[in-house]
């Protein structure tokens, strides 16, 4: 209904509404007197564009003679001899322009102008094109005969059954040897060095240690250090075996580190 008053440059009731707007906003409770508050929101924005396509700037227009005349005047050039002499203003400039006017312009110019340069195609943008997918050629397979496909697995089957044989075996053996020496000689402890150290090969100490973790693992033998602080071997009775059966979870495993140099 104001809206007339409220475009008069010299009149503020404008800034009245707004601050009366920003006093009921406080109030607000209801997401209908919100919706209001936003609808007088819009109102006050559009009025107060108008209002400001309205003000009149005191400021001079761009003179470009003037500009031309500062310019040359920064640049060296100087004006009371120029018009004492009365020539042109194309002889002017060529006559009495410092060579280093330019130069100085620049030195001027350059403190407005220290941002990196901007990134550009030289031929403009283009649209490229996914390569175009090649065509897969699928090689023939070489029909392989049954009787080699059978035979393979078969090779290998047998193969690691004789191992875990003689793993078996040599496990069995191992254990046997230990408790006969301890029944002709329970008193004396039996050293694990000297149970699996093979003075003439290396390697074959490696698989006597081997064997042995299985015959400990399960339960058939037990390692405890003696007064040297040195690991000795004996075997287990029956029912401390099932005790140990029982008790499966409080066994620890170690790792041995022996290398040549220690076994010689």
């Amino acid at each position: 209904e104001n809206r007339e008053d409220m475009l008069n440059s010299k009149s503020d009731r404008l800034t009245e509404a707004l601050e009366e707007a920003n006093k009921l906003f406080s109030g607000v409770s209801r997401a209908r007197e919100a919706a209001l508050d936003a609808q007088f929101l819009v109102l006050a924005s559009n009025i107060g564009k108008e209002k400001a396509k309205e003000l009149h700037s005191e400021m001079t227009a761009f003179d470009s003679v003037a500009f031309a005349e500062d310019l040359l005047t920064f640049m060296g050039i100087n004006r009371v001899d120029v018009k004492e002499d009365g020539s042109d203003t194309e002889s002017v400039s060529g006559g009495y322009l410092p060579s280093n006017a330019w130069q100085k312009l620049g030195e001027e110019a350059e403190m407005y102008f220290r941002r990196a340069p901007s990134f550009h195609y030289m031929l403009g943008s283009f649209k490229s094109e996914p390569p175009v997918p090649r065509q897969r050629i699928e090689r023939q397979r070489k029909a392989a005969n049954r009787e080699e496909k059978q035979a393979m697995p078969a090779q290998l089957k047998k193969m690691e059954e004789s191992h875990q044989e003689a793993t078996e075996k040599e496990v069995e053996r191992i254990l046997g040897l230990l408790q006969t020496h301890f029944k002709n000689d329970p008193n004396t402890p039996i050293s694990f060095f000297d149970l699996v150290i093979d003075p003439n090969s290396f390697a074959r100490t490696v698989e006597n240690i081997f064997h042995v973790s299985f015959i400990i693992r399960d339960g058939f033998a037990r390692m405890k250090l003696d007064a040297d602080r040195l690991p000795i071997i004996e075997p287990t009775k029956s029912n401390m075996k099932k005790q140990n059966d029982h008790s499966a979870g409080a066994r620890n495993q170690v790792v041995l580190s022996l290398s040549h140099e220690q076994w010689k």
